[in-house]
C-alpha cells in the first residue's frame, strides 16, 4: 500500500475524490454523477490543452502560445462557418487542425532551426496570433446565432450519458497514450527531454523531434478552436486568454517535470481535471473570485515545490547508490 501511495498519480487521484467529498458536504449535489459528468465536459478542452503542452514539456521545452493558437483557430472557423454555411462541418474541424498544426510548426521551426529559447519563440507567436486573430476579425465577435446548427450542436449531443466534447476528449487522451507509450516518436520525447546528449548519441534527431512535438501541440490546440467556439457558442479575439498557464499549471500539477522527460498522460489529465474540480467548486461554495485566484497559484507552487524536491530526492537516491558501488568494489579489491 505505501508504495501505491508513492506514485504521484494515485496520491493525486485520491486528493481529488477527497476534494469531492469534502466540497459535496458544502454543497448538495456536488457529487452526484450528472454533476461530475458536467465538471468532466466543461474540463475536456483544458484536458486537450493539458496534453498538448505536455507533449512539448517532455521535449524539455513550453508552449506559451496554445491559448492563442485555440483563439485564432476558433476565430477562423467561426467566421468560415458564418460566412459559408455549406462547407461540411468535418471540412471546417480538418481545418482547424491543420491550421494549428500550422501555427504550431512556425514555433517547432524557431526552435529547431534557429535555436531560439522555445520560451521566446512562444511568448512572441502567443502575441502574433492574437494579433492575427483581431485583425482576421476585425474586432467583431461571432455570435451563436450566426452559427449552422450542426456547429454548435455535434459537441453538445449526448452519447451514452455523455456529451460528444466529453467523448472527444477521452479519445484524444487514449490517442495521447498510444502515441507517447508505443510510437517511436514517443520515446524519442521522454529520451529528447530526459538526456538530450545521450539521446543524440543514440541516433535520436533531437531537434526534429522538438518540432514534431510543437506540431502535435499546434494540432490538439487547433482542434480545441473548434470546441471552444462550438462549447461557448461564441468567437471573438481574448477566447481562452490565459489558458496556456492553465496548460502548464495542469501539467505541473500532475507530474509533469518542466526539466523535461518526465510526466504520464494520467498526470496531465489528472493536473487538468485538479483544476477543473477547484474551479467548478469554489464558486458554488461562496469562495471570492480574487480568493480562487490565491488558492489556484498556492497550488501551483506547492506542485512545484514537490516535483523539485522529488526530483532532487532521485538524483540523491542515485548518487548514494554509486557511491556504495564504488565502496563495494573498492573493498573486493582490497
Amino acid at each position: 500500500m505505501p508504495r501505491i501511495l508513492k506514485r504521484r498519480e494515485t496520491l493525486l487521484f485520491i486528493i481529488i475524490v477527497v476534494m469531492i467529498a469534502g466540497f459535496a458536504m458544502r454543497a448538495a449535489g456536488f457529487a452526484e454523477p450528472a454533476n461530475l459528468a458536467n465538471i468532466f465536459n466543461d474540463t475536456s478542452i483544458l484536458i486537450i490543452l493539458a496534453l498538448a503542452q505536455m507533449t512539448v514539456i517532455l521535449t524539455k521545452s513550453i508552449d506559451l502560445s496554445v491559448a492563442a493558437n485555440l483563439a485564432l483557430t476558433g476565430m477562423a472557423v467561426a467566421m468560415l462557418n458564418a460566412a459559408y454555411p455549406d462547407i461540411p462541418l468535418v471540412a471546417l474541424v480538418v481545418t482547424a487542425i491543420l491550421m494549428g498544426a500550422v501555427l504550431g510548426a512556425i514555433n517547432g521551426y524557431l526552435v529547431w532551426a534557429l535555436e531560439i529559447p522555445p520560451i521566446v519563440v512562444t511568448l512572441g507567436t502567443l502575441t502574433i496570433y492574437r494579433g492575427m486573430a483581431f485583425v482576421l476579425s476585425g474586432g467583431a465577435w461571432v455570435n451563436a446565432h450566426q452559427f449552422t446548427p450542426i456547429f454548435l450542436n455535434v459537441p453538445r449531443t449526448q452519447l451514452l450519458g455523455l456529451p460528444v466534447l466529453a467523448w472527444i476528449g477521452i479519445a484524444i487522451v487514449l490517442m495521447m497514450f498510444l502515441v507517447l507509450r508505443y510510437t517511436q516518436f514517443g520515446r524519442s520525447a521522454y529520451a529528447s527531454g530526459g538526456n538530450p546528449v545521450a539521446a543524440v548519441y543514440a541516433g535520436i534527431d533531437v531537434g526534429w523531434t522538438r518540432f514534431l512535438a510543437f506540431v502535435l501541440s499546434g494540432a490538439l490546440a487547433g482542434l480545441s478552436g473548434y470546441l471552444w467556439v462550438s462549447r461557448y457558442a461564441v468567437a471573438y479575439v481574448d477566447i481562452a486568454n490565459g489558458f496556456e498557464l492553465d496548460s502548464v499549471a495542469a501539467c505541473v500539477i500532475g507530474g509533469i517535470s518542466i526539466a523535461g522527460g518526465v510526466g504520464s498522460v494520467a498526470g496531465a489529465v489528472l493536473g487538468a481535471l485538479f483544476l477543473g474540480v477547484i474551479k467548478n467548486a469554489l464558486p458554488v461554495i461562496g469562495i471570492s473570485p480574487f480568493t480562487q485566484m490565491a488558492i489556484s497559484g498556492t497550488v501551483i507552487i506547492l506542485a512545484v515545490v514537490f516535483n523539485a524536491r522529488r526530483e532532487r530526492n532521485r538524483g540523491r537516491i542515485i548518487l548514494r547508490d554509486q557511491a556504495a558501488k564504488d565502496t563495494a568494489s573498492e573493498g573486493a579489491i582490497a
